[in-house]
């Protein structure tokens, strides 16, 4: 959000002021273990034998499926969510990744997302939760 174009005095110069303090890569950051506590809150009812554990929970806390799963809500997301992801899908990303730098720059976005709405709105974070309960890789 750009500070430049609103009035300095207004509510919404300040709640800007306040998101912005909290980095991008933080949002991801955070994004990143709010994602992996939900799969794997799935995954302890799905089974008890610790190999499918793990096999269910890697299947789901990776790059590519969390592209996937940036697909499938980006239809739904506001004007201010869309620019958040756009600009977490930009930033720079470390060497070691660029082999899947696509996939890995949407999941940068999609747990940029997950960790403003965890940090600034759960009810849209259930919200999307529930989306996410309701596709086929959650039944």
């Amino acid at each position: 959000m750009r500070f430049k174009k609103m009035k300095k005095h207004s509510l919404w110069y300040y709640i800007a002021m306040l998101k912005e303090f909290v980095s991008l890569r933080n949002y991801a950051h955070i994004g990143d273990a709010v994602w992996e506590l939900f799969v794997r809150n799935y995954t302890i009812y799905k089974t008890s034998n610790a190999k499918n554990l793990h096999k269910i929970t890697t299947e789901r806390v990776n790059a590519r499926f969390q592209r996937d799963m940036l697909f499938l809500i980006t239809p739904c997301l506001t004007v201010e969510e869309v620019e958040l992801e756009r600009r977490a899908r930009n930033l720079p990303i470390p060497i070691g990744r660029r082999s899947i730098q696509k996939d890995y720059r949407c999941a940068t976005a999609f747990e940029t997302l997950l960790g403003y709405w965890y940090l600034h709105d759960k009810e849209r974070l259930e919200y999307f939760f529930g989306k996410f309960k309701a596709t086929e890789y959650f039944s």
